[in-house]
């Protein structure tokens, strides 16, 4: 499998590191990595995130780590990482490209 990431949750990853790194830019950088780095897990494992549960129709799932949820899908032999947010936010559907 291959993991790619869509224009817009690059877009979120940029958007989180600007975020934490008015803290603190090592940290941010270093988030941003494991964010990276967990999304990657899904090459080997596609299914090791729960459905999206204001979705649960889509077959759209996500995975955890910290605060954020990092939504994708399975396509054939690709994982897409649609986007990323902080979990206590309210789920961006205008994130999640049409079918």
């Amino acid at each position: 499998m291959k993991v790619l990431w869509t224009e817009q949750a690059f877009a979120r990853l940029a958007e989180i590191e600007t975020y934490i790194a008015g803290d603190d830019p090592a940290i941010a950088q270093r988030f941003v990595a494991r964010l990276i780095r967990r999304a990657n897990q899904l090459a080997k494992n596609p299914q090791m995130g729960r459905w999206v549960p204001e979705l649960p129709e889509s077959k759209l799932r996500e995975l955890i780590e910290g605060n954020y949820r990092m939504v994708y899908r399975v396509r054939g032999k690709t994982v897409q990482v649609l986007t990323v947010f902080e979990g206590h936010r309210r789920f961006p559907g205008s994130d999640v490209p049409s079918e």
